[in-house]
């Protein structure tokens, strides 16, 4: 399986991110490249976007809308650059993809997990989703400088 090699900087940015949007998720885009034969995945760039979900929910959802999405792919492209997948966290929850998280996922993109308890940061995992199987697989996550 590709690793996710994630410079420590984008790392504590989605820390940070997660520990301010508590107690809701925060959620964002993750911008980079496939690199080497597709046998890395490294990122380049993270962007923060508004949780779309409804605001009752927010503790326990996130949604990224389709027009942000549309906007993300453009920004990409413009960049040379490819949306690799998305990250939020889970207030108060396991950095491991819920029901939720599997139903509304697809193949290819990486999606990162920071969990937050009370404000602070916790373990931080990543996960692609088997096309045929329907289920996540960890994906390693090599924090670089």
């Amino acid at each position: 399986m590709i690793p996710l090699h994630l410079p420590e900087k984008f790392a504590r940015q989605i820390e940070r991110e997660g520990s301010e949007a508590y107690p809701n998720e925060c959620c964002g885009v993750i911008y980079g490249r496939d690199l080497d034969g597709n046998t890395r995945r490294v990122v380049e760039r993270i962007a923060a976007v508004d949780n779309a979900y409804d605001e009752a929910e927010k503790f326990h959802r996130f949604s990224i809308s389709p027009k942000q999405l549309m906007q993300a792919e453009k920004q990409a492209a413009a960049e040379g650059r490819m949306v690799l997948g998305f990250y939020h966290s889970h207030p108060d929850h396991p950095a491991r993809p819920s029901e939720t998280d599997r139903m509304h996922a697809w193949p290819f993109y990486s999606y990162i997990i920071v969990a937050i308890a009370k404000r602070e940061p916790g373990a931080m995992t990543s996960w692609l989703l088997d096309e045929q199987t329907e289920t996540f697989f960890q994906q390693e996550i090599i924090q670089c400088p």
